[in-house]
């Protein structure tokens, strides 16, 4: 494997992650009757509509067919990918849950 070809499975290989952090976030939030885009708007009120939120809606299942995602799971897959703002908005409603 060539070196363009490593960088193109590496960059592939992020997007594939990004996709599962993004179908996480929206899960956790069907999961706790939350709506996702609107936390989203929240932590980015200046980006316009998000795509890959969208289509990761389309994945998502009621959540009495969904298995649990722990808050510490959300929390530390939007860290992961520098979603700090996305991660406050959703510990804000954790904590209002408490």
């Amino acid at each position: 494997m060539n070196r363009n070809e490593l960088e193109k499975k590496i960059v592939q290989q992020y997007q594939q992650d990004e996709k599962m952090m993004i179908l996480v976030f929206a899960q956790w939030c069907i999961n706790h009757d939350l709506n996702p885009i609107e936390l989203y708007q929240r932590a980015y009120p200046n980006q316009g509509e998000n795509q890959p939120l969208k289509d990761a809606l389309e994945l998502t299942v009621p959540k009495e067919e969904a298995g649990p995602i722990k808050n510490e799971t959300v929390l530390g897959v939007l860290s992961l990918f520098g979603n700090e703002e996305l991660a406050f908005v959703v510990s804000e409603e954790i904590n209002k849950r408490k």
